[in-house]
């Protein structure tokens, strides 16, 4: 398959002409180094501006590719890829014969290497490492990280404190070409401190783990992260610690202190330390202390006030406090703190909610009620809703009806006249309030004609799509029709209208189907001949069945005529011709 996927010919068409000469430039100049096959995977390394390492390899009978440069970070075939590709290329040429046909293997330095390194002595091994290792500052991190490990105890914390502030030092702001560097550093260290994840090391572990996390966190504020790539590292370190905390058999008071710590004070959030992932670790113990911690901060918070705009630490305590209320089930502790913020009619809404389903209905209803009498200028329609609802369950007929209207009388719209429907069916009194709301439509359509602003100077022409939307879901076709050619009508809504005439009236729907594409084709874009051409090929099927094959082709000529110019429209509508 790589055979078939990698050509030149294929290099260039992913990567873009620039690209691939650049890419054929550095092949040229040797950079390709460390060439490897192995099944259905290329890997080797580029010498560039930096050391970049490539891999080609066959993913569900496609090619991918990964680099480790900026540029292939954005989803590019970059130039590196291409040079690998080349290189792969230059390589399966070099002998006209295959392995298999010459009886000859072909040479694989890795296994070379391992023949090699399985000859020498432990002595010289060591040495060799050492060797390398002086230059190679991953690996050094690497065997340090292995050396303290062995070494057990404070020596090995001491060790991965220093090696996790070597990673997460930095002195000015990292952009996000740097970034990529940044976060295989401290993926390093995360993958080391994985290896800790033993029943001896664990409590050392759960406290490595949220010390990186501190530092990674307050350090995130100065690099592009856009990647999310250092933003996965830190969600990986955070199951990391709650394995080990559950491993370590931690003291459940000195965890739930260091978790509220955490929790209220880290600047970004990326991993939740919230109690309820933490809630087995912790138990009743646990908990217990964690609630005295968050009630003692909620207690010192000063009232809520909105010229101080969002107060983080609040919505964090916040979020606390109704999860403990949930858990202990006390629906007046947590009607109460839901209680402190009232800034919005959602807010109400929330409460009266919480009520309703705790089998306090009346309760419920006030606070609703008080919600909506609140809000007079910033309305929630959902809170509405609620109260529509409870007024039904109470024979206040008018009442519900009252703000059923109100709605669709501020925004009359398809969603607010099904609404009206349910209710108004339901009272038995639909036919009148029907024909009410349909005159309110008409009212809408007129005035929204004739308005005029900055940017529509002028009066316009009525657009009858929201009565053709209400006229589609009430299955009328007929009213359907009449409204479709009474003037402007969104074309997505012409198109439905000629699918549903289709089956019993399609010479209409072969005239709505004819009456959208042109301004479709209109738009210039491939997207839109794609769909121009879908609905004519569906216009084919209608006349074919009414025998008037000659007159769709003389449609199909008369179409390739008015859009000449468009070529690749032209191209689509030749297929349907053939």
């Amino acid at each position: 398959m790589l055979n078939e996927l990698i050509t030149r010919a294929s290099l260039e068409e992913m990567a873009g002409t620039t690209a691939f000469q650049r890419g054929e430039a550095y092949f040229a100049d040797g950079t390709v180094d460390r060439l490897q096959v192995t099944d259905d995977k290329i890997t080797a390394r580029v010498d560039g501006s930096e050391t970049y390492q490539v891999e080609l390899s066959l993913v569900d009978d496609d090619l991918a590719w990964d680099c480790t440069c900026p540029r292939a970070a954005d989803g590019y075939f970059c130039k590196h890829c291409v040079a690998v590709g080349l290189a792969w290329l230059a390589e399966s040429s070099a002998s006209p014969k295959s392995a298999e046909a010459s009886g000859k293997k072909r040479p694989d330095p890795w296994r070379d290497i391992t023949a090699y390194l399985s000859q020498q002595a432990a002595e010289s091994l060591v040495e060799l490492l050492l060797e390398v290792a002086q230059r190679d500052d991953r690996l050094y991190q690497s065997l340090l990280l292995k050396a303290a490990r062995s070494g057990g105890g404070g020596k090995a914390a001491k060790a991965f404190r220093r090696v996790i502030d070597d990673a997460t030092c930095i002195d000015r702001y990292i952009d996000w070409r740097e970034a990529r560097s940044f976060s295989c550093n401290i993926e390093q260290v995360a993958d080391s401190l994985a290896e800790l994840l033993k029943p001896e090391s664990a409590a050392a572990l759960v406290e490595l783990a949220e010390y990186a996390i501190e530092r990674i966190e307050n350090t995130l504020e100065h690099i592009d992260d856009s990647s999310d790539d250092i933003s996965g590292i830190v969600h990986g370190l955070g199951e990391l610690h709650l394995k080990a905390c559950t491993l370590a058999r931690v003291d459940a008071c000195d965890l739930a202190e260091r978790l509220f710590q955490l929790e209220t004070t880290l600047p970004l959030g990326i991993w939740s330390f919230e109690v309820a992932k933490y809630g087995d670790v912790l138990g009743k113990e646990g908990l217990r202390h964690y609630r005295e911690l968050a009630e003692a901060e909620w207690h010192k918070l000063k009232p809520p006030d909105a010229k101080r705009g969002y107060d983080y630490r609040r919505a964090k305590l916040t979020r606390i406090m109704i999860f403990l209320a949930e858990v202990s089930g006390d629906v007046d502790e947590l009607v109460a703190i839901k209680a402190q913020d009232l800034s919005s009619a959602f807010r109400y809404l929330d409460i009266a909610e919480i009520l309703s389903k705790a089998g306090q209905p009346e309760p419920a209803l006030a606070w609703a009620e008080r919600g909506l009498e609140a809000f007079p200028e910033r309305p929630d329609n959902r809170l509405r809703d609620f109260l529509v609802a409870a007024y039904l369950a109470r024979q206040r007929h008018d009442e519900a009806l009252q703000l059923t209207w109100i709605q669709f009388e501020e925004q009359p719209k398809l969603d607010h006249y099904e609404k009206l429907h349910a209710v108004a069916g339901q009272l038995g009194r639909w036919p009148e309030q029907r024909y009410r709301a349909l005159v309110r439509v008409g009212e809408a359509i007129t005035q929204a004609a004739s308005e005029t602003t900055r940017w529509k100077p002028q009066a316009s022409a009525p657009d009858y799509s929201l009565r053709l939307e209400i006229a589609l879901w009430e299955q009328d076709l007929e009213e359907a029709w009449l409204v479709a050619h009474a003037g402007i009508c969104q074309r997505h809504l012409l198109i439905t209208l000629a699918g549903n005439l289709a089956p019993s009236r399609p010479i209409d729907a072969i005239c709505l189907y004819r009456r959208v594409v042109p301004p479709i084709v209109e738009q210039t874009n491939n997207t839109a001949y794609a769909e121009a051409t879908t609905l004519i090929a569906k216009v084919g099927s209608l006349m074919k069945a009414q025998n008037q094959s000659p007159a769709f082709a003389d449609y199909l000529a008369a179409l390739r005529q008015q859009y000449k110019a468009k070529r690749n429209f032209i191209k689509l509508l030749d297929g349907l011709m053939r």
